[in-house]
């Protein structure tokens, strides 16, 4: 009997997705990542939570109307990571028009559920906040309603909760050779020890690994993909209204400039074409000028090249034959035949759908051995158990129980933990109950929690993937983090904790 139903190579957001499914399901699942949770294409998203008006121009009208059912889901399950934004899109006379904008705004209020959150609205910028930032040519702007997502929290928690019903979730483990039968078998170098899995299935969630892990891993055909890169910039915040500006870019683009971690602006997306090694991923300095000059376009603030903070890049696979999937939903196949045990490829896709793409992958395996029904849509994950119109409630709870937390440091873990946040502060009463402080806001109880739950290893995957305190910590704070963490890595090898 194979020790696993499904073994899952990836740790990216398709690969926990289908772990929490799978194993929410009643499936004995194992996910293996050579790295960290969400290091690779998920963490360079463009942390958007939309049905996409770039779909809607294409006439994708189904596509965006069950992403706006999937953004509603979100809302439902993950109210302290996706958080509901106003977008704004200044009027430009060299673009689209104000009638082609407002209309299609309108047929997207229509595509949308009603779920509380405001239609769509035209705004004058003159005599508006969202007007404060921008250049004074742009008189008109049209508002509407979308989220935007905490991504990489997204990934690690969606992998909290594949564990606490029963996934077995492996960092730091490679998988290096798969043999294929009525079972697989697969040769896994796990943090530096040789092992062997058995299965009854296996996915292969890689990301831009797909095609590698396909020929040389699980030696089957590599399917036919193309590599994309993504990049986004943050620069020092260009505006101190809180919503997202869609810009109208010249070759057509939408570019977004959204809030980022209090004092920064999120520029992006920018997309191309990629070649070579997928662990390294840079921004190539044509593609950093090309979003300062749409930032430029519209915001009165000038930004260069030289006054961007950190890059965001990371590759991803789509579907290379024409008339495949759109990227924004990825792509999914299934192999298996007589003596060959499943083999599900789960080929990119965009956080939206992500939920969704995750269960029609495990519903595919209902025909080689029974599970329960699907059921993600209705389960928060940890930590959202309220509604999302309550976040600042949330706030405010955890403000009158800790009182020592300051109002940014209190939405911060609400954020990150929502109603988790008391198995981080627990019963204390003072900052120092919580341990050394690492900076004004990280916290030895906070980084503690952080390796023994979340699977954090080094302190880069607490500064930029579990919080983006690496914005702005001191380098004598991340020493000093680097210290403790590996003072608390070996005391958990040598079981003292």
């Amino acid at each position: 009997m194979a020790d696993y139903d499904l073994a899952i190579i990836g740790g990216g957001l398709n690969g926990v997705s289908i772990a929490r499914d799978a194993a929410g399901r009643g499936l004995r699942v194992i996910l293996l990542e050579q790295g960290d949770l969400g290091a690779g294409a998920s963490q360079a998203s463009p942390r958007l939570i939309h049905g996409d008006l770039a779909d809607l121009e294409r006439r994708h009208f189904l596509r965006v109307r069950r992403a706006l059912a999937e953004r509603d889901v979100w809302l439902r399950i993950a109210p302290h990571l996706v958080r509901p934004m106003r977008f704004a899109i200044p009027a430009h006379s060299d673009e689209r028009t104000s009638l082609h904008l407002r209309s299609w705004l309108l047929l997207y209020d229509r595509l949308a559920a009603r779920n509380g959150l405001p239609a769509s609205a035209t705004v004058d910028v003159t005599h508006h906040p969202v007007g404060n930032a921008l250049k004074r040519p742009f008189g008109t702007a049209f508002e509407y309603s979308d989220c935007v997502v905490d991504d990489s929290r997204l990934v690690v928690l969606t992998a909290v909760d594949a564990a606490a019903r029963g996934a077995e979730i492996r960092t730091g483990a490679r998988c290096t050779r798969a043999e294929r039968g009525r079972e697989w078998r697969l040769v896994t170098i796990d943090r530096g020890f040789r092992r062997i899995v058995t299965a009854r299935a296996v996915a292969n969630a890689t990301g831009a690994w797909t095609s590698s892990v396909a020929e040389t891993v699980l030696r089957v055909p590599p399917p036919k993909l193309a590599a994309v890169q993504m990049d986004q910039i943050v620069v020092r915040r260009l505006f101190d209204s809180d919503n997202v500006y869609v810009f109208q870019n010249g070759d057509g683009r939408l570019i977004f400039a959204s809030p980022y971690q209090r004092d920064f602006t999120l520029i992006g997306n920018a997309s191309r074409a990629f070649k070579g090694d997928p662990a390294i991923v840079t921004m190539a300095a044509g593609d950093v000028a090309y979003l300062c000059d749409a930032a430029n376009r519209y915001f009165r603030e000038r930004i260069e090249p030289v006054d961007v903070v950190r890059t965001l890049s990371g590759a991803n696979m789509a579907m290379k034959p024409a008339g495949a999937p759109s990227p924004r939903d990825g792509g999914l196949t299934l192999d298996h035949g007589r003596g060959r045990a499943p083999l599900i490829t789960v080929i990119g896709g965009d956080v939206t759908t992500s939920r969704l793409r995750a269960e029609r992958a495990v519903s595919k395996l209902t025909p080689f051995y029974p599970m329960s029904a699907r059921w993600t849509a209705r389960a928060p994950l940890p930590g959202g158990d309220f509604a999302w119109d309550r976040f600042v409630n949330e706030v405010d709870a955890a403000r009158d129980r800790w009182r020592f937390l300051g109002e940014e440091q209190a939405r911060r873990l609400v954020a990150a933990y929502g109603t988790n946040v008391k198995a981080i502060l627990g019963d204390a009463r003072e900052p120092g109950d919580l341990g050394p402080a690492f900076g004004p806001e990280l916290t030895g109880a906070e980084v503690r929690y952080l390796m023994e739950k979340e699977w954090a290893r080094f302190p880069d995957d607490i500064l930029w993937r579990r919080t983006k305190l690496g914005l702005t910590m001191a380098q004598a704070d991340r020493d000093a983090l680097t210290a403790f963490m590996a003072k608390g890595a070996s005391a958990v090898r040598s079981g003292a904790c």
